[in-house]
Order: structure tokens, then sequence, then C-alpha cells
């Protein structure tokens, strides 16, 4: 028995793989920003995405971001980084069924 890859092949699934996480992360920002609390619209207004070569990063640049995940707001008990991360988790699994 012999599989046969094509090169071609493993650069078509790279690429797939590539944009579903791109896909991913970007759905991620919007629902991290959507989950943020909104009191003067400060902490989501100072909520960003970045994408660099090699990594995709949201970043909350506001000093009570740390309390605000922790539950302090009655907006987000359960904070957003978390819920974030779990949304992040089902993204991928359902893109990478579609590959």
């Amino acid at each position: 028995m012999s599989i046969k890859i094509n090169k071609n092949d493993i650069k078509q699934l790279q690429k797939d793989i590539a944009e579903a996480i791109e896909e991913s992360m970007k759905d991620t920002y919007k629902f991290y920003r959507k989950a943020t609390p909104v009191r003067s619209g400060n902490a989501r207004n100072k909520t960003k995405y970045r994408e660099t070569s090699r990594s995709y990063n949201i970043e909350s640049r506001y000093d009570y971001a740390g309390p605000l995940d922790a539950g302090s707001s009655k907006q987000a008990p359960k904070g957003f980084t978390t819920p974030s991360f779990n949304f992040l988790k089902d993204q991928i699994t359902k893109k990478f069924k579609k590959i």
C-alpha cells in the first residue's frame, strides 16, 4: 500500500487552515468587543485587534481591564476573556470540520 500526496494539495490545506484561523480570530474579536461591558464606551473603544506575521492579538488597552474581566461589572459577571476563548474554540472546531 502506498499513499501519494500532492504538494499542491498540502499548500492548499495550509492556506485553508491559515484562513480558518484568521477568520475565527476576527469573529472572536467581534464577540469579545460585544461581551465587553459598556458604561462610557471607553472599554470597547480601547479594545483592539492586532495581527502580526506571527500572531493574532486582542488587546484591552485600559487600566481597569483586569477587574472588568474578573466580573466587577453586572453586564459581564463572568468576564469576557473566558467566554471569548470558548467562542474561539467553537469557531475553530466548526471551520476545521469543513476543511
